[in-house]
């Protein structure tokens, strides 16, 4: 780049897809380095402690002035800064809009833009879409825990919430768990379930067991990988899609990015509690309410919870960087059952956003913009 002429390019969904954005082997592998970045201390978020999930713009319930927007599920904005060194080295930052309302419109529940900056002087290199990028980058993570945790020869998966989170999970656990046969699934509505089923059959022919079920123990019984991705509405725990230990096959790995329940002594005496990233749910612990597991309803918030209430000691929640670094075993005992909480964090979309974005300009894709040949006020 010859400064001070500043160039970027213009990636909207479908030169993302032409960068290689679904390509979910590569977004594994992506996540699983950056894990070991993160484990090293090679990174930084937002926050005091630069560990945040991001900056959260919410409305009031009421507003005198008629322009501005009232609160309604899902209905925010939202910052996420990140740096991600190693191979990636690239500063960048997400941001969305979200209300549930946008599917009345044909939209998605959040439209997302992530931009990708020069970490020296902060000047633009990309400016792309985000859903799909977002999406598959949700996904890889469930995946590399299922790489590391779920049995070998893996045949049974469960889905609890046929939405986009568990769609791109299973692509995850297709691109790790080649053994696959069945699914079985619990959603609200027929239209969910179809189209879960419709998105699998489209990708893996190979897969032909389809099992659609009315409960959540249905979905959980006899199988080896779970994905529980249902939204709901926080603020009462007891709302929370419940599992119950009897349940869960020996051995399964539940992959919960979204909100999940489980009895407090399955966690404290039998459960294998393992998240994404320990410091993300401490930071959670610190910037909520307590308890934060009303706010943020993913299981190892709650486990942090119990940690404040001296019921749980800090030991007993596994961080998964620990594991693939080879500093805490991959299995504590035979057949453990893993409770794995899938936080989100903007380094994931920093990672996956730098290879599609080097892609791109190795293959000529996408649209050339320009800030400026000389800043006007420099």
């Amino acid at each position: 780049m010859g400064y001070p002429n500043i160039d970027f390019i213009y990636l909207n969904e479908e030169d993302m897809i032409k960068a290689g954005v679904t390509d979910m082997a590569g977004c594994v592998e992506a996540m699983e380095e950056m894990f070991k970045l993160l484990k090293i201390g090679d990174y930084r978020m937002g926050g005091a402690n630069a560990n945040s999930h991001g900056v959260m713009m919410t409305f009031p319930e009421s507003s005198p002035f008629p322009n501005m927007p009232t609160d309604g599920p899902d209905r925010r904005f939202m910052a996420m800064p990140a740096y991600l060194g190693g191979k990636f080295d690239m500063a960048g930052m997400k941001w969305y809009g979200s209300n549930t309302e946008n599917r009345g419109k044909g939209l998605p529940r959040s439209i997302l833009m992530l931009t990708l900056n020069d970490k020296d002087t902060g000047a633009p290199l990309a400016y792309m879409s985000a859903n799909i990028l977002s999406a598959f980058r949700t996904g890889a993570v469930p995946g590399v825990g299922i790489k590391y945790f779920a049995k070998e020869d893996s045949k049974v998966v469960g889905i609890i919430g046929p939405g986009v989170m568990s769609k791109t999970a299973f692509d995850a656990a297709m691109a790790v768990r080649h053994s696959i046969e069945t699914v079985q699934i619990k959603g609200r509505s027929k239209k969910s379930v179809d189209s879960f089923i419709n998105y699998v059959k489209e990708k893996y022919p190979q897969i032909t067991d389809f099992r659609v079920v009315e409960t959540e123990e249905e979905a959980v019984k006899d199988a080896d990988i779970v994905s529980l991705a249902t939204s709901s509405p926080t603020g009462d725990p007891n709302l929370y899609p419940y599992i119950n230990e009897a349940w869960i096959k020996p051995g399964a790995v539940l992959c919960c990015p979204a909100s999940a329940r489980f009895d407090d002594d399955f966690l404290l005496n039998r459960a294998r509690n393992v998240a994404d990233n320990i410091q993300l749910y401490e930071a959670w612990e610190e910037e909520m309410d307590f308890p934060a597991y009303n706010s943020i309803p993913i299981p190892a918030v709650h486990c942090m919870d119990l940690i404040e209430e001296g019921k749980m000691k800090k030991e007993q929640v596994d961080d998964l960087g620990d594991v693939i670094m080879g500093k805490v075993p991959v299995h504590r005992k035979e057949n453990e059952i893993v409770i794995y909480s899938v936080g989100g964090m903007p380094i994931e979309d920093v990672a996956w956003g730098t290879i599609v974005y080097r892609n791109a300009i190795e293959k000529g894709i996408g649209t050339k913009l320009n800030l400026w040949k000389e800043p006007y006020l420099a």
